[in-house]
């Protein structure tokens, strides 16, 4: 009996490993399909700006162009509470950009609901952000910023969904929505 288990666990084992390269494979073909399409869902009327034209602004016009909590959480690297975002709740087709610099970091495909209280996303657009790890709560993690303004967005965590595994977490703030087609 235990023979026959074993050869049927040595002849299913090649099949059960060509069927997970190939979910593997369709999964990888998705997600760059999702970090493509981004442009797709740009309203008509926004024409992006690139990420290699960086902004520079003193603190005071800073200050000037944002709120305070956005100036909080973009240039300090606050955090807003959890739950106070209304684009946590966000599902209609777009982009978000950079309240910062009008940067674009996610498409609405790239979204999910984490059921964290923040806007959350299982990849960003490449090229948009550059990270650094942060030691504020002892344990490492990894902050992201993006690469136009400098803007501090979140910290990725490695508990998100499939295809990347990872949380994008960003403070709602940070971001501002340009739903597709306007």
């Amino acid at each position: 009996m235990q023979r026959r288990n074993f050869l049927r666990a040595a002849l299913a084992l090649p099949i059960t490993m060509t069927a997970l390269r190939s979910v593997a494979a369709s999964a990888a073909n998705t997600l760059e399909s999702v970090r493509a399409s981004w442009r797709t869902l740009m309203p008509k009327s926004f024409t992006a700006p690139s990420p290699t034209d960086v902004v520079t602004l003193s603190e005071d016009a800073w200050r000037e162009k944002l709120s305070a909590l956005e100036y909080d959480v973009l240039r300090k690297e606050g955090t807003e509470r959890a739950g106070t975002s209304a684009l946590d709740g966000e599902k209609r087709p777009g982009i978000f950009v950079c309240r910062g610099c009008e940067l674009p970091v996610f498409s609405s495909a790239m979204k999910y609901d984490s059921g964290t209280g923040w806007p959350s996303f299982y990849t960003a657009i490449p090229g948009s952000f550059a990270t650094k790890r942060d030691f504020k709560l002892v344990w490492p993690r990894t902050e992201y910023h993006c690469v136009r303004c400098g803007g501090h967005h979140g910290h990725i965590f490695n508990d998100g969904p499939e295809p990347t595994g990872e949380r994008w977490c960003n403070n709602g703030a940070a971001l501002k929505f340009l739903p597709a087609g306007e």
